[in-house]
């Protein structure tokens, strides 16, 4: 997990003096989308990025001056052609960064900034809310802007004065089942940003040499939920088609706020584990969160190509709703 705003922190209380950069606004090629973060401390210490390395250096000489005034500001740079070809872009763009000291009025509570790393570490989904007019600042949570932390997006709202600072925490995927397609979707999940965990309470399929590196429990997953609980940031696959495996997993997940729940499976074996559900008394809407069989219907053949079909309908959950 990114942790520019814990370092800002750390700089706060170690007496250094800290600043926190936001990026609000960009138009054209811009090094980094909206809501990438930049910490900076009094000392000249940097965390996180705002550009790429483009405008770095004219944020830090701003963040002293405002270590000086206790004023946020919002800066605007224009990002020139030979400076984005540098960091790897076609074309040059623009730019606002919303800068706020931290432990005073007119910059980031000290309070506000705790309750988010708070909130971050719980991998509580949160909004830091700032209104540009009178820099006043709160917390929020997802109720308040499901539409934003659905899609990860930090913004302005209609009233162009009010900024929505979007932390969602980092994703998961839970796999259930270390089969032929797991071993191809783990690295896929990886790429798409998720920190994979396998779950196999077979010792022949649960062995590290299958996955180099990775988190595996050999337990049954009601046991091995106990240890990496399910959340809102998690995607739930199921790949064993043995009930006596994917069923406790599934009755966790459909109590959980799992954000995507899939099972491998023809259509009648999913018409008898959804008979099984319904006897244990699950509702005709609680099955229904299932995406079974599992994957995008793109006409997949092997493992490779279903795990593909996978991650894509994860992400089209993830960002578009179920």
């Amino acid at each position: 997990m990114d942790r520019t705003p814990e370092q800002a922190l750390d700089w706060h209380r170690a007496g250094k003096g800290a600043a926190l950069a936001t990026v609000v606004e960009t138009w054209g090629s811009a090094p980094r989308r909206v809501g990438a973060m930049l910490a900076v401390s009094g000392e000249g210490d940097l965390a996180g990025s705002v550009s790429g390395g483009c405008v770095e250096g004219a944020v830090v000489t701003e963040a002293f001056e405002a270590l000086e005034t206790g004023k946020s500001v919002v800066l605007t740079y224009g990002v020139s052609d030979d400076d984005a070809f540098a960091v790897g872009l076609a074309c040059g763009g623009t730019i606002r960064i919303l800068l706020q000291p931290v432990g005073f009025d007119g910059g980031l509570p000290v309070a506000t900034l705790e309750a988010l790393c708070q909130a971050r570490e719980r991998r509580g989904p949160v909004a830091h809310v700032i209104d540009t007019e009178n820099w006043t600042s709160k917390i929020a949570g997802a109720e308040d802007y499901p539409d934003r932390f659905r899609a990860d997006r930090s913004g302005f709202e209609e009233d162009a004065k009010t900024f929505v600072a979007i932390h969602n925490p980092p994703l998961r995927m839970t796999i259930v089942g270390a089969v032929h397609i797991a071993q191809a979707l783990v690295p896929m999940a990886r790429i798409a940003g998720y920190d994979p965990l396998i779950i196999d309470p077979r010792p022949a399929f649960a062995a590290e040499s299958r996955f180099p590196g990775e988190t595996i429990i050999d337990d049954y997953p009601d046991e091995a939920l106990k240890q990496r609980p399910l959340d809102t940031r998690t995607a739930l696959v199921l790949l064993t088609h043995d009930p006596k495996i994917d069923d406790p997993a599934l009755e966790l997940g459909l109590r959980s706020g799992a954000f995507y729940i899939g099972a491998l499976g023809s259509t009648r074996t999913h018409a008898k584990r959804v008979e099984r559900l319904t006897a244990k008394g699950f509702t005709e809407a609680e099955i229904a969160r299932i995406h079974a069989p599992v994957g995008l219907d793109i006409g997949a053949a092997g493992p490779e190509e279903i795990a593909v079909s996978v991650i894509a309908e994860v992400t089209r959950v993830l960002r578009k709703g179920a």
